[in-house]
């Protein structure tokens, strides 16, 4: 086996910007390029229908009929403007109108005279053809705030039924462009393409599973148009947060590199802990003690030597693991029995970086309090119990949850889930994790997690960055992981990642 340098591309295979937004903040940035810059908004219109344009080609070459579905709005004018390059490049293009063509307004009005001036024709959308290769979707643009009804959710509805693949002009229709949330009802798109600035909500929530492959452009919009606003989030991913881990010095040793105590496993759940202390020793740990439960504590290294296991009946048995240690990680496994919850209250008043996970989380539900140098590694589910809402609430804005917990808990939040938040004090963004896959629901995922993060925090990381640093290195592992397939992907699948990730290398095929 050879190892190669780490240049893994984005799962859309393009490099996509770190900048996140909320719709209205694209929408002050695209009036300031207009306003202030004098760039027409006729002229960024026909820039986004000529990039959505290139897209399809390049992603569909073969495609010749091309049904475009229009609504009345800008997101429209996008589409008369895709129409219009489409008949002119020769393709059999058929534009359905959603909405009174009669309402259509200001910039979309001069893209819709440009289509019908170069021989276009406008249906009404009374039903979805299914004699065509390709559907365009510009419906509904990102100013949407209430749930898609009547007729609109009628054709979004339809248009999920068709085989054929969806081109979503800056977000899908009916997706919440700030929290991802779907309206109602939302088009499942095979790619979108976004303009301008990058949308929230195409990263949280239900928006990756329903962007499909995502493409951006910027409209060649002056780079001075973006110092106006501060982001709402920033993107993170592996192939950014790696620059985190330097070098190891040739002097180093393992008390340099750290001591992790993980507490937790009660019995019948020697499991978690065991996969928290592996992780955290393949993260670059140099020593990592398991604090276990007396019932399974004399076993639980037999196949992995390299873990130091003690058997705590009683929280004062912790005492002199606590004086060796770095770094605590407590939760994997840990109950919510008098066992558990002894050593809970012991290690929460400790001035050591905690990193808390599983039913420390929910013991902590049970009696809040704030700790400055604390990573919260909460599940929806977990986040909701801290929150005292249900786990419904807390996926319907997944940035205004993590930034709820932070604000109530203090430390640093991890928000797991399909777009991982961690959101630490201010004057820091929250960030969200771009990569990751769907094999990654799976038991004790979360554990390993724990184990990275502590680790990272270990080598000498401040906790947002360990976090960060965290999620992104797990969330890769999982994906290299997944090459295998996702059906069937298991934690210790992730945790025979890690080394080779943490290093900067990738197995490659010899």
């Amino acid at each position: 086996m050879r190892l190669a340098r780490l240049n893994r591309p984005l799962p859309d295979g393009q490099r996509l910007p770190y900048a996140l937004y909320r719709a209205e903040q694209v929408r002050r940035l695209d009036r300031l390029a207009i306003e202030r810059f004098g760039v027409p908004g006729v002229e960024l219109m026909n820039r986004a229908g000529a990039v959505a344009y290139r897209v399809l080609r390049e992603r569909w070459p073969n495609a010749r009929r091309l049904t475009i579905l229009a609504g009345t709005g800008n997101n429209g004018g996008d589409g008369y403007v895709v129409a219009r390059l489409a008949r002119a490049d020769g393709l059999d293009v058929r534009l359905l109108q959603l909405g009174e063509s009669d309402r259509v307004c200001g910039e979309a009005a001069l893209s819709l005279a440009a289509y019908r001036d170069a021989g276009g024709v406008i249906e009404d959308c009374l039903g979805l053809p299914r004699e065509t290769d390709l559907y365009v979707d510009a419906l509904l643009g990102t100013g949407l705030e209430r749930p898609v009804a009547g007729r609109w959710a009628e054709a979004i509805t339809a248009l999920n039924a068709q085989r054929a693949p969806v081109l979503a002009l800056d977000i899908p229709s009916g997706l919440h462009a700030d929290t991802g949330r779907v309206l109602g009802v939302a088009v499942r798109a095979s790619a979108t393409v976004s303009f301008i600035g990058l949308k929230s909500g195409l990263f949280v929530g239900a928006g990756a599973e329903y962007r499909g492959e995502l493409h951006f452009s910027a409209l060649d919009v002056p780079a001075q148009v973006y110092a106006s606003e501060i982001l709402a989030a920033a993107r993170i991913d592996w192939a950014r947060e790696s620059r985190l881990l330097a070098p190891r010095s040739r002097m180093a040793h393992k008390g340099d590199c750290g001591h992790v105590l993980v507490v937790g496993g009660a019995p019948g759940m020697s499991g978690a802990v065991r996969l928290a202390g592996e992780s955290a020793l393949r993260t670059g740990a140099g020593l990592v003690t398991i604090a276990t439960h007396p019932r399974h504590a004399d076993w639980l290294n037999l196949d992995r030597p390299e873990l130091m296991v003690s058997a705590v009946a009683h929280p004062d048995d912790l005492e002199a693991l606590i004086e060796r240690a770095d770094v605590i990680a407590i939760g994997p496994g840990l109950g919510r029995t008098d066992w558990g919850r002894g050593l809970w209250e012991r290690v929460r008043a400790l001035p050591h970086p905690l990193v808390v996970d599983a039913d420390a989380l929910n013991l902590l539900a049970e009696s809040p309090g704030s700790g400055p140098d604390w990573v919260l590694t909460p599940h929806p589910g977990e986040a909701a119990r801290l929150l005292g809402v249900t786990t419904a609430e807390i996926e319907s804005d997944r940035l205004a949850g993590a930034q709820r917990l932070q604000t109530r808990f203090g430390g640093v939040v991890v928000l797991k889930g399909a777009g991982s938040i961690v959101h630490g004090p201010a004057p820091r963004v929250p960030a969200v994790c771009s990569d990751g896959n769907p094999g990654m629901a799976t038991a004790g995922a979360g554990d390993v997690l724990t184990g990275v993060i502590a680790a990272l925090r270990a080598q000498g990381l401040e906790a947002e960055d360990a976090a960060r640093a965290g999620v992104c290195l797990h969330a890769a592992a999982g994906d290299q992981a997944a090459r295998a397939g996702e059906r069937g992907l298991i934690a210790t699948d992730i945790i025979a990642s890690l080394r080779a990730l943490s290093n900067g290398l990738t197995e490659v095929d010899l």
